[in-house]
C-alpha cells in the first residue's frame, strides 16, 4: 500500500500503539530512488531492523513523519519501556492536533534484516500530502519513524489481509496505491515456486509507471495507464473484460450450490469503510484480492459477487482511500 493523503483505513490502533506484534523503529533514509514519474523507492536503515518481521505480502505499516518545520517531539523512542508498552503513542495523542506528527499507512515492499534495510515504495501525486512530500524530497540521513512488525512476536503477521489459503488461481486488482502490495505479493509467491495461474491488473497514472516485478511463472500482469480518464475507469473496464472472456476462471470462486445465497449489503462509502477481508480461506483453487479507491473497489465487489456469483469468503475487498476525503 502506498496511499495518497485521502484515505480511510480499518482501525489500526494495535499497530499504531505498538502492541500485538508491532513496535516503532527509528530509521534514516539510506537511498531515495525515483523509479517512474509517479513512484519513488525509499530504502530505510537502522540497527533495530534486525528484528523487523519478514511476513510481508500486503502487510500494512505506519510512517511517522517529522513536523513541517523539521522538529521531532520527544515520544520516548529511546526508552525501551515506552516502546514495549506503547507509551510513545500516548505521548503522540497527548500533543495538540497541530503538533502531532503525521502518520500515514504504507506497505512493506521488501525487508532485509541482515542488511538492516527496509524498502517502501511511495506514490507521488499532486497535491502532495506529508508522506508524498517526504518521498519526493527525502535525502540520505533524513529521519523517519516506522511502526512495523517485530519478528520476535507471535503476532508479527498483523496487518496482512492477503489470505489465499491453498489457492493458486488468483485475481489481483488495484490502482497505484495498491501497486506496492501487489508487487510484494507476486514476488513472495515467486519465492514459493510451483504452478500458478495469476491475473493481475494495476491501474497507474501513465504507461511509464509500470514497475519491474519478479512475478511467478504463470502470471499475466497488466499495467493499465489511466491518462486523462477518470480514476478507476481503466481498471473496471479491464477486469470486466477479463471476467467476460474467461468466465471459467472466475467460476472457480463461485459460491457452492449448497450454500445460502449471498446478501450483498450496500456500503455507503461516504460514511462507512469498505473493508472486507476473510481471515482464512479453506480449500478451493480461487482467491481474489482487490484494493484501491473505495468507489472503484465497491464496483468491482458488486461485479464479482453479484454478477458472477463469486464467494465473498474467497475475496479481499479493501478500500484503501476515498476520493476527496482527508486521511485520519
Amino acid at each position: 500500500m502506498s496511499t495518497p493523503d485521502t484515505t480511510a483505513l480499518p482501525d489500526d490502533s494495535a499497530i499504531a500503539i505498538g502492541i500485538g506484534g508491532f513496535r516503532p523503529y527509528r530509521l534514516t533514509v539510506a537511498r531515495n530512488e525515483r523509479l517512474t514519474p509517479h513512484f519513488t523507492r525509499l530504502t530505510l536503515t537502522g540497527p533495530d531492523l534486525v528484528v523487523f518481521g519478514t511476513d510481508r505480502l500486503d502487510q500494512r505499516i505506519k510512517l511517522v513523519l517529522q513536523l513541517p518545520d523539521g522538529r521531532w517531539h520527544d515520544l520516548g523512542l529511546d526508552d525501551p519501556e515506552a516502546i514495549h508498552t506503547g507509551a510513545w503513542y500516548e505521548r503522540w495523542r497527548a500533543l495538540e492536533p497541530d503538533q502531532q506528527h503525521p502518520i500515514r499507512t504504507y506497505t512493506v515492499r521488501s525487508i532485509y534484516p541482515a542488511a538492516r534495510e527496509l524498502v517502501v515504495d511511495v506514490v507521488l501525486h499532486e497535491p502532495a500530502g506529508p508522506a508524498g512530500r517526504f518521498g519526493a524530497e527525502a535525502q540520505p540521513g533524513d529521519e523517519i519513524i516506522v511502526v512495523g512488525p517485530d519478528a520476535r512476536s507471535e503476532h508479527s503477521a498483523i496487518g496482512i489481509d492477503f489470505h489465499r489459503g491453498t489457492a493458486r488461481d488468483l485475481l489481483l486488482a488495484g490502482d497505484e496505491t495498491a501497486a506496492p502490495a501487489i508487487c510484494a505479493i507476486l514476488e513472495q509467491l515467486a519465492e514459493i515456486g510451483g504452478q500458478w495461474r495469476i491475473h493481475a491488473f494495476v491501474e497507474v497514472p501513465t504507461s511509464a509507471d509500470a514497475l519491474t516485478v519478479d512475478a511467478p511463472a504463470g502470471t499475466a500482469l497488466h499495467w493499465l495507464p489511466r491518462g486523462d480518464r477518470a480514476h478507476g475507469e481503466a481498471l473496471i473496464e479491464a477486469v470486466t473484460a477479463f471476467t467476460a472472456a474467461d468466465s471459467e476462471f472466475v467460476a472457480l470462486g463461485a459460491l457452492p450450490a449448497e450454500r445460502e445465497p449471498q446478501q450483498l449489503e450496500d456500503v455507503d462509502i461516504d460514511h462507512d469503510l469498505l473493508w472486507e477481508a476473510p481471515e482464512q480461506v479453506v480449500g478451493g483453487a480461487f482467491y481474489a484480492w482487490i484494493a484501491g479507491e473505495s468507489g472503484v473497489v465497491k464496483q468491482l465487489r458488486r461485479h464479482l459477487v453479484r454478477d458472477h456469483g463469486v464467494d465473498r469468503g474467497r475475496v479481499a475487498f479493501m478500500g484503501y482511500w476515498r476520493q476527496g476525503r482527508a486521511e485520519n
